[in-house]
């Protein structure tokens, strides 16, 4: 009973003290996007006054006004918005039905087509910047949204974590699919899919985000502002009017409050699938 009780104590212990570790690491990664919104509510001739102070002479809104009212932030958003979601849909879609071919269809070549699918994720993609962008001058998609869009549609990464989770799931409900005349689509839409909604709508989030924040192909493929995405549109009103540090943390408070937004209503879809993916690897 000694025993027990002693070792009860060093679980409670030791249960707080990664709590509290926990807790600390929370606070100090909230620490820099607290100072975004105080900057951002901060007079603009308060953000460069030094010594800095977290609390200014007065909260003000006039940097979220002034962003607001300038027209171009809201069509940056929406580049931004239809660019990753269509990039999410697209990478679904194709990141799914090759995942499901490489798990559940024998094909001659198919371990070495798997394998160099997996090559892929060690390709950096600044590598293949050039002939990218000579392919998509080409088919003339420079300034087009297809050609933000397609570039980022290889994720290799995502059909290995998506064939991971396919490898886990029993047969047996596609078998009794099959007995019942289902066809290899219809068994991976109507059984498949629905049993994989958290590791979807993991790798989905995943997505979104990378498409959202992907500041490099489209600062490269489109010259157009009518046609930015939000990081571009960011960098391009930095370098012409410098900083204005009020406005720069209310903009970038701006842009990330659609991924906030996606993350809370989709978290504990991620937290599952990511859970499952990690049991199933």
């Amino acid at each position: 009973m000694t025993r027990l009780r002693a070792a009860l104590g060093r679980t409670t212990f030791g249960g707080a003290t990664l709590s509290l570790i926990g807790l600390l690491l929370a606070l100090l990664w909230l620490v820099p996007l607290a100072w975004a919104v105080d900057t951002a509510l901060k007079p603009e001739a308060e953000t460069t006054v030094m010594p800095v102070s977290w609390i200014p002479s007065e909260f003000t809104l006039e940097a979220f006004r002034i962003i607001l009212g300038q027209g171009d932030i809201i069509r940056w958003l929406f580049n931004s918005l239809l660019v990753a979601s269509l990039v999410t849909i697209l990478t679904l879609a194709l990141t799914s039905l090759a995942a499901y071919g490489f798990s559940r269809t024998t094909f001659p070549g198919r371990r070495w087509l798997f394998a160099a699918v997996l090559a892929g994720i060690m390709v950096p993609p600044q590598v293949l910047i050039v002939p990218l962008f000579d392919e998509m001058r080409a088919l003339g998609l420079v300034d087009t949204y297809w050609g933000m869009i397609l570039p980022q549609l290889v994720a290799p990464a995502m059909v290995f974590i998506l064939k991971k989770f396919f490898d886990g799931i029993p047969r047996d409900y596609e078998e009794a699919a099959e007995l019942d005349g289902a066809s290899r689509l219809r068994i991976f839409w109507s059984v498949v899919l629905p049993m994989s909604r958290p590791i979807l709508a993991a790798v989905g989030i995943f997505t979104f985000i990378s498409a959202w924040n992907n500041f490099l192909w489209p600062f490269i493929v489109i010259t157009d502002p009518e046609m930015m995405t939000i990081p571009v549109g960011l960098y391009s009103v930095q370098g012409s009017f410098g900083v204005r540090y009020a406005q720069t943390m209310a903009a970038a408070l701006i842009a990330g409050l659609p991924l906030v937004i996606l993350y809370a209503i989709l978290q504990r879809h991620v937290i599952r699938g990511v859970g499952q993916a990690g049991l199933k690897g």
